[in-house]
């Protein structure tokens, strides 16, 4: 895509965190932003503050793991804007241990962070076909280059998430379509993705308080407060779309040595040694 510029880009998770950073940055570029959020006060702060930037933007409230909600988003898009171009899967939630993590646990996290992607696929992706213009970019981690303790359906949701993209990528590929896609694989960025359980089901509240869950989410939160700046990533994604570039590591120096070393365990050597901490630095 030789510009963003007059595009309208649709970003979930757009009110906080990797979302809204990317709108800011989209709309520096001149696109169009629809932010799609469940949190319906933090999504019209954002739309104020977009606005007082100059951003051409609308909000829309939006439970991902709801494909009526996804297809609201477009909707509205289609109505403000005339149509879409670039749709941001972003939205997700963290969780818990394989262990330790009920059933409720493994389907919200798989509900938002899998089915949420899966949903806007269904919903874009046929437009995009159509206009034979696009380009959608998925929200994974390095967390689905390599399996961490503690954090088992997360991990699960986003190896989910890089496998589809690739499908994706080859399928589009083979159709020589100009509609692209990419994945994105951060490491820990400056968000509030420990706070996930804010959104989490009223079924959940018992698990939330349990204290291996709140010692968990302290761990992250300390991990979390000094990766990266959400901003780095913003510009990361801009880049890969212009660039229609399939990989987006903001963290590559991590996520190359991910995969050599899994490569080796592989071969017969050691399991990996994990230093979540690394996952921070870029």
């Amino acid at each position: 895509m030789e510009s963003v510029a007059k595009k309208t880009v649709v970003i979930t998770g757009g009110a906080s965190g990797i979302g809204f950073a990317t709108a800011q940055r989209f709309a520096k570029e001149g696109a169009n932003v629809v932010l799609a959020d469940i949190e319906t006060a933090a999504l019209d702060q954002a739309v104020i503050d977009l606005s007082a930037e100059g951003a051409n933007v609308i909000g829309v409230p939006c439970d991902v793991a709801v494909l009526g909600d996804v297809r609201k988003v477009a909707e509205k898009a289609q109505e403000h804007f005339g149509g879409v171009h670039i749709v941001f899967n972003n939205a997700g939630v963290g969780g818990g241990s394989t262990i330790a993590s009920p059933p409720e646990v493994w389907e919200w996290v798989m509900g938002v962070n899998v089915t949420g992607v899966t949903n806007g696929l269904a919903v874009f992706l046929p437009l995009f076909l159509a206009q034979d213009e696009g380009h959608i970019v998925n929200t994974a981690s390095l967390a689905g280059l390599g399996g961490v303790p503690g954090m088992g359906p997360y991990c699960a949701s986003k190896f989910a998430v890089v496998g589809l993209s690739e499908s994706l990528w080859y399928e589009l590929a083979g159709k020589r379509s100009n509609v692209h896609c990419s994945v994105l694989c951060p490491g820990f960025v400056k968000t509030r993705i420990f706070e996930s359980e804010r959104n989490s089901p009223e079924s959940l509240r018992e698990w939330v308080d349990q204290p291996e869950s709140q010692a968990l989410r302290e761990f992250t939160r300390q991990i979390v407060e000094s990766g990266l700046d959400p901003s780095v990533v913003a510009n990361e994604v801009l880049g890969a779309v212009l660039d229609e570039r399939f990989w987006i590591l903001p963290h590559e120096r991590v996520a190359l040595a991910t995969m050599r070393q899994r490569m080796e365990w592989m071969e017969g050597g050691t399991p990996p040694r994990i230093d979540l901490s690394e996952a921070a630095k870029k």
